[in-house]
């Protein structure tokens, strides 16, 4: 499954130097490359998670590595979720053996702009910086709503109280950014130079974001300073708008069946991702969990079939889409992943048996040609946390 056309029935992905150099059937191998036997099996690209909190929010849950979210004001833009993300994160290796190849780590929801988002790949590294998508841009993660308000605003006394002082102060700050220039002799802004190459489209805005009326406001906020967001996530009521995101090229970065958690997600509807595909726009599924991204390939299964349910036309090749593809556009990466295609990355996963089948499990795991995870021999555990802790096979 290439997630860029249709199905090939016992196809073959020819990798050369960490980069796919052919997909088709009965390709002819050059001696001397190792051949997989793949019969049986099911290929597709590494899934990427748009939306995780991985290595941030580590487990084990405790509130010494509870790193994700800067509660000290509403605007945070010059932090950056790189510098606090722990590779050590033992669910890393729990995402990876579901077969997610990258992730996108953000900050969390508390602040109107949390800060700068990263992509990264799920290699064993020391460091974040090491695990970095190549290429990949920079985003910012921002937050309207019930959050900031509950935050800092809520029996606080202090700003933002309500979502009409949320949307003043974030025009005001982008207004600052835009007349912002580094002067001779005084010290360096990084908070307005990071919302000065926001307003650039250097920087690309995924903003959290639930209800429909607060996405179209904060549409109207950006297009006053000429630009837009990349794309809005949770959106659970993004179906009642998908007809203007579709015409403003806004993607949407969604669950599967989330819901009722709280008064914002009232409106939530299993059918939200078919019904966005169903209008041109560019969904993605994420987890926001160190749990649901250990089988994204069934949330997309689940999103499919409640779309087929509700009478929207889904293709099987439109539900692998929202977990590779489509987040690759959102993060800026899919000139080098996110589908089976000559040139991109070797992010490729083996599975047992139909990907969308909760029989499915992730046997093999490649990232840019290397495999980076075998069910049949996992060795040692990837993370240092869990020497000695667990018996390796």
């Amino acid at each position: 499954m290439t997630a860029a056309g249709p199905t090939l029935e016992r196809g073959d992905v020819l990798v050369e130097n960490g980069r796919i150099s052919a997909v088709g059937i009965d390709l002819v191998a050059p001696s001397g490359v190792l051949v997989i036997d793949a019969i049986g099996r099911w290929i597709t690209p590494g899934i990427i998670d748009p939306h995780s909190h991985l290595g941030v929010y580590a487990m084990p849950t405790t509130s010494s590595s509870a790193d994700g979210n800067e509660m000290t004001g509403p605007f945070k833009p010059d932090l950056r979720a790189e510098d606090s993300f722990w590779p050590q994160d033992p669910a890393i290796e729990r995402a990876l053996a579901g077969g997610v190849t990258t992730i996108h780590v953000l900050p969390g929801s508390a602040n109107l702009v949390g800060g700068q988002g990263v992509t990264l790949r799920l290699v064993r590294a020391l460091s974040a910086r090491e695990m970095r998508t190549p290429d990949a841009p920079i985003t910012m993660k921002l937050a309207c709503g019930e959050n900031p308000i509950r935050v800092y605003g809520a029996g606080k006394g202090t700003e933002p109280q309500t979502r009409m002082a949320e949307v003043a102060m974030l025009r005001q700050k982008l207004e600052n950014a835009r007349a912002y220039k580094l002067e001779p002799g005084k010290p360096r802004d990084f908070a307005s130079e990071a919302l000065a190459q926001v307003l650039r489209g250097e920087i690309l805005v995924q903003n959290h974001c639930y209800r429909a009326d607060e996405m179209l406001v904060r549409i109207e906020l950006f297009r006053e300073f000429g630009t837009a967001p990349r794309a809005f996530h949770h959106a659970v009521e993004a179906y009642k708008i998908r007809a203007k995101l579709a015409q403003a090229g806004i993607g949407a970065v969604v669950w599967a069946d989330w819901g009722g958690l709280k008064m914002e997600l009232v409106d939530a509807i299993p059918a939200n991702a078919a019904l966005l595909q169903q209008a041109g726009v560019r969904v993605a599924l994420h987890s926001d969990s160190p749990y649901d991204i250990q089988h994204l390939n069934q949330e997309a299964a689940k999103a499919m079939a409640a779309g087929q349910r509700a009478g929207v036309p889904v293709e099987r090749e439109d539900a692998l889409r929202w977990i590779t593809a489509n987040p690759a556009w959102i993060l800026g990466i899919d000139a080098r992943t996110g589908t089976l295609e000559p040139g991109k990355d070797a992010d490729l996963v083996l599975w047992s048996r139909d990907p969308f089948s909760v029989y499915a499990r992730a046997e093999q795991v490649y990232i840019a040609g290397r495999r980076e995870y075998d069910r049949a021999s996992p060795g040692p555990p990837r993370s240092d946390f869990e020497l000695g802790q667990r018996v390796a096979p």
